[in-house]
């Protein structure tokens, strides 16, 4: 029988099964033996043990489309990031850190950024302009107010969607506006610090009807770039895209050299200093990254 993992917890995977719905499953040894550990998106193949208990054993994993390490999560069409307009306030950093994880993946983004209802017109204007260039789709939304939600249902058309962002920007609750039947923990953000609690601890899938899957996950607050050459980094900034082959040396990484095109375009407004800023945070931390 086969059928796609929707949540994985303590060992134990959810398996739903087409027209015979959900089995609590175990791996099989060999998958340990092999170093190889199911993901939810996994499609599978099982053993049923008990029917009538629905519990079964998973004894192969299909070949995966792709495979994300944070989240872990597989087989997947695209991404929909989600930051706040304001509390908290978007980290772009952690945000362009995403981004060049999805794109040297070739795993299509989309930006949300929800509570626009909280934001001034400023910082939605900041932000709007900042990721312009992107290559990336950027909605504006509200999940209080169901403001610009029907924009979110129409990108998850069709498409399996890993729903990622850190903790308190609405993730949870943008995931019972869309499927009411998840029942999620929302969780207050903490006034103290402007930061939200962890409410998702797992990842999870949820069907929203019409050949959509939506995977929550659990709110990150760091990401790690890593297994990249410096030089590749620049590959994955879309608004340098147009000034490749224009700078005065051949393989210019638009950091230090004279006569780069790129920072010439900074200087012109071209390319949003914010995003350049992350660039070159990520670019010196490849240069200081230890080898082994």
């Amino acid at each position: 029988m086969q059928g796609k993992i929707i949540k994985g917890i303590a060992g134990f995977y959810y398996v739903h099964v087409p027209q015979q719905g959900i089995y609590e499953c175990k791996a099989k040894g060999s998958f340990r033996n092999q170093k190889i550990k199911p993901m939810v998106g996994d499609n599978v193949k099982i053993d049923i043990i008990d029917e009538a208990e629905k519990k079964g054993n998973i004894v192969s994993i299909l070949p995966r489309l792709n495979a994300l390490i944070r989240p872990t999560v597989s087989n997947i069409d695209q991404a929909l990031i989600i930051f706040a307009v304001a509390e908290p306030k978007p980290n772009f950093g952690l945000l362009d850190r995403f981004l060049v994880m999805m794109a040297r993946q070739h795993i299509p983004t989309v930006i949300c950024f929800n509570k626009k209802d909280i934001g001034s017109a400023a910082e939605t204007k900041i932000l709007s302009e900042t990721y312009a260039g992107c290559g990336c789709p950027v909605l504006f939304a509200s999940v209080k107010e169901e403001s610009g939600i029907d924009a979110v249902r129409e990108v998850l058309l069709g498409r399996t969607t890993v729903l990622a962002g850190p903790s308190g920007v609405g993730k949870s609750s943008l995931m019972n506006l869309l499927n009411p039947k998840a029942r999620m923990e929302t969780g207050a953000v903490s006034e103290k610090i402007k930061r939200g609690r962890h409410t998702t601890r797992h990842s999870e899938i949820f069907y929203l009807g019409s050949d959509s899957y939506l995977m929550d996950t659990p709110g990150f607050t760091s990401l790690y770039i890593q297994d990249m050459e410096k030089e590749e980094l620049k590959n994955y900034f879309s608004e340098f895209a147009a000034y490749e082959g224009q700078c005065r040396f051949n393989g210019c990484v638009h950091i230090s050299e004279p006569d780069c095109r790129v920072k010439m375009a900074l200087e012109d407004g071209q390319i949003s200093r914010q995003r350049y800023e992350s660039y070159v945070q990520m670019f010196e931390e490849l240069k200081n990254q230890r080898r082994y």
